[in-house]
């Protein structure tokens, strides 16, 4: 198998392992991410309507610093909006992504403006 195949491979069972763990999460809003090589987005998503609350990125806005420090940022952003709209506690869906850098950064920037997980 190759490099590429066995990288997709772990990150597809990666998933599927935060997918099955989502089903026992409830009425919960989920907060879902995604990582592309120079931007970030998350949105908050209620399962139960089927309905996108929030969502935020960092396509075409002007943050400043590393690709680390807009995630942050990013979190920090989307969790004050949340906060406005009196959502206190969310469940994080990092689906393929491992919980580390630019992911982990995003997740301090929300617990940072007071969002529970």
């Amino acid at each position: 198998m190759s490099i590429q195949k066995s990288i997709a491979l772990r990150a597809k069972k990666r998933a599927l392992r935060n997918r099955k763990k989502m089903t026992s999460r409830g009425s919960k809003l989920r907060v879902s991410i995604f990582r592309s090589l120079r931007h970030i987005g998350a949105q908050i998503v209620d399962d139960v309507k089927k309905h996108t609350v929030l969502s935020l990125s960092s396509y075409g806005m002007s943050f400043d610093g590393d690709k680390k420090s807009v995630a942050r940022q990013v979190g920090i952003a989307l969790g004050k909006q949340a906060v406005e709209q009196d959502i206190k506690d969310v469940f994080f869906d990092r689906g393929k992504y491992k919980y580390h850098g630019r992911i982990q950064a995003f997740v301090e920037g929300l617990r940072e403006s007071g969002l529970q997980f």
